[in-house]
């Protein structure tokens, strides 16, 4: 029997997103296809996620591993092309704003395959961003927009994307931390690690913060200031590492640098933090549904619905040590933290509903 939908899944943010979705869409008995591009490759960023998610098995890992933007794109987009038309799919179903993704909403609109996106109309306004690229493109090619904010439905509509093609379904990234809620163990992560009660957990990795020298240098300052007041768990992506190093990041004692953790490990160490320093876009959302204070080192969110929420903040890196003591000093909210519409869960389920009626009907 013929394939009638291929998901594509290439890295780390892509796996918690596509897990949802695949499981609905088996219980609509959907005949679905897993493709992994092995644009993330190593274990911590990559397998883990399978075992964790429970997600099957990838029909085929293409394992085009790193490289350029350009170089890392044209390779999923070679490896793919001779795939889908082979198997000429009812639908693509695509994830977030990575290379795979773009890669794979090129080759199939040039094949004539219908594209989904999930996680469709988020914007940062800020082309410089390679992601923000990968979204600018992709929507423009997909027949089915997925969005999980109301500030993306807005964008779609500013760009002119009818609103038929719009499906306003909640976060299906919401739908797998709220699955693995009871794993979140905060006393196991603090055992593992040795931590007190009181620490911070950051995540970096943005061009914008580690690809220059100068950033770099600023940027392990400002964890330094931090650092001098609580300690700090740091997951260190391979991007970015030796700049960081250079600028001298594992020089402070309450600085900890850790290899990149699984699903559930970070999540824990993240339910048990004072507060999250991050330029990661779905950190700012997991961080909005664990009621844990964000603080986003960046000048722009594609996410603004965590901030208009009122769980995260835009910080500049002079002012993050300053911004980081008010928040250890006012403690948690005592109401908790307010969530975005829709992120109840069943993203994973409104999003199959509406592929298994289009590929029914196409």
């Amino acid at each position: 029997m013929s394939i009638q939908v291929i998901h594509i899944t290439g890295a780390r943010p892509n796996f918690p997103k596509a897990a949802p979705v695949i499981r609905a869409l088996d219980r609509c008995h959907v005949r679905q296809q897993l493709v992994h591009t092995g644009q993330h490759y190593d274990e911590r960023m990559s397998e883990v996620f399978f075992r964790q998610l429970g997600l099957p098995e990838p029909d085929l890992n293409l394992a085009v591993g790193s490289g350029s933007h350009a170089h890392q794109t044209g390779e999923i987009m070679n490896r793919l092309e001779p795939l889908f038309q082979t198997a000429r799919p009812g639908l693509v179903v695509v994830y977030g704003d990575v290379n795979s993704t773009v890669a794979a909403a090129l080759v199939a609109a040039k094949l004539g395959i219908p594209i989904a996106h999930v996680e469709a109309g988020l914007r940062s306004f800020n082309r410089s961003m390679p992601e923000e690229v990968n979204r600018l493109v992709t929507d423009r090619l997909s027949d089915l927009l997925f969005a999980t904010s109301p500030d993306a439905l807005v964008n779609l509509g500013n760009e002119g994307i009818s609103a038929t093609n719009v499906f306003f379904t909640g976060n299906p990234m919401i739908d797998t931390l709220l699955a693995n809620l009871h794993r979140f163990d905060v006393a196991a992560a603090r055992a593992q690690l040795s931590l007190p009660e009181r620490y911070v957990v950051a995540t970096l990795h943005r061009p914008a913060n580690v690809d220059n020298s100068g950033d770099a240098a600023e940027l392990v300052k400002a964890l330094h200031a931090v650092a001098d007041q609580t300690p700090i768990v740091l997951p260190l992506h391979p991007r970015g590492r030796d700049s960081l190093a250079g600028a001298g990041l594992f020089l402070h004692p309450n600085l900890r640098v850790v290899d990149p953790l699984g699903y559930v490990e970070f999540l824990s160490l993240v339910r048990g933090a004072k507060a999250v320093l991050t330029d990661s876009g779905g950190v700012q959302e997991e961080t909005t549904m664990l009621g844990v204070p964000c603080l986003t080192l960046r000048d722009e969110t594609e996410r603004p619905v965590t901030v208009t929420q009122g769980t995260n903040r835009l910080v500049a890196r002079e002012n993050l040590a300053e911004v980081v003591r008010g928040v250890l000093a006012a403690g948690p909210p005592a109401a908790g933290w307010p969530t975005p519409p829709l992120w109840d869960g069943r993203a994973g389920v409104r999003i199959a509903e509406v592929i298994e009626r289009f590929v029914g009907t196409h």
